[in-house]
């Protein structure tokens, strides 16, 4: 009888990159889920779905099956299964499956919209990705320590579509599309942050003038987020250089992927086992 692999070399395995298994994983798992994303791009094109859809639901609902399994063993030898239940990426791998099963309660004809609404919502597998990018934890810390100031931001920034939006209402009017605060406000968004659809537009000289206003605000501020968020990443790359010291000469500010000391030569220790070491 076939016996089960220990918790422990599966969550080596499936949650670590430093061995060969590992990385082999990662790497099956990474073309597994680019194959998904595909089938799911093929099924929304309606000729071929037409053509071939029976074989887009069978390669579906393997990979279903397939990352329902994956999940299933992150859960059996997960450390702390709460924990990863309730992580960023257990949610993600919940996503990636359950729209696929959430379809078989809806096969009535009254939620053909419900059901494309799952269907689509399988790209989340594709966010999967983002546990095997290493940048990508960089940027999502950066993201983390910024949404205090981001939060801030677009606080201010909803002040002031509802400001501009409250004035185009009160000074255009129904008569002009401005037919309510809201449609206003939406009319200030699509201003302010210079996508300017054209589909509503001020008439009168007062109304004019207030959305130069609004389109000129909207080019002084659209550089705020960006700039919080550059000073993080750039806080979050300095520190990656900081983590990694020889241990020949203990100097720090090397690149995460460098072999050698770039100041005495000598031969640099893994990564991911530093940090694993300094826990």
């Amino acid at each position: 009888m076939m016996r089960w692999p220990d918790k422990d070399v599966l969550y080596t395995v499936i949650f670590g990159t430093e061995t060969p298994a590992g990385r082999r994983f990662d790497l099956l798992l990474i073309v597994t889920i680019l194959l998904s994303i595909g089938v799911l791009f093929l099924d929304s094109i309606g000729w071929i779905r037409e053509k071939y859809g029976l074989l887009l639901s069978s390669l579906e609902w393997f990979f279903t099956l397939l990352f329902t399994f994956e999940y299933g063993v992150r859960i059996y030898c997960s450390q702390n299964r709460p924990a990863y239940i309730k992580s960023f990426y257990g949610i993600i791998d919940l996503l990636a499956v359950l729209p696929s099963y959430l379809m078989l309660l809806m096969p009535g004809a009254s939620y053909l919209m419900v059901v494309r609404l799952l269907r689509v919502l399988r790209i989340f597998r594709i966010l999967k990705l983002m546990r095997y990018v290493s940048e990508a934890q960089v940027l999502m810390r950066s993201l983390n320590q910024s949404r205090r100031k981001i939060l801030v931001f677009f606080s201010a920034l909803f002040t002031l579509v509802t400001l501009f939006g409250s004035l185009l209402y009160m000074v255009e009017g129904p008569e002009n599309g401005f037919t309510s605060i809201p449609i206003s406000i939406y009319w200030a968004i699509v201003t302010i942050t210079t996508v300017g659809f054209g589909d509503i537009t001020p008439q009168t000289p007062l109304g004019q003038g207030i959305a130069a206003i609004t389109m000129l605000m909207g080019y002084a501020i659209i550089a705020v987020p960006t700039g919080i968020i550059t000073a993080e990443l750039g806080r979050e790359i300095r520190r990656e250089y900081d983590f990694r010291h020889c241990p020949q000469c203990d100097r720090s500010g090397h690149d995460r992927d460098a072999s050698f000391c770039k100041y005495c030569g000598g031969a640099m220790e893994d990564p991911d086992q530093d940090k694993q070491e300094n826990k």
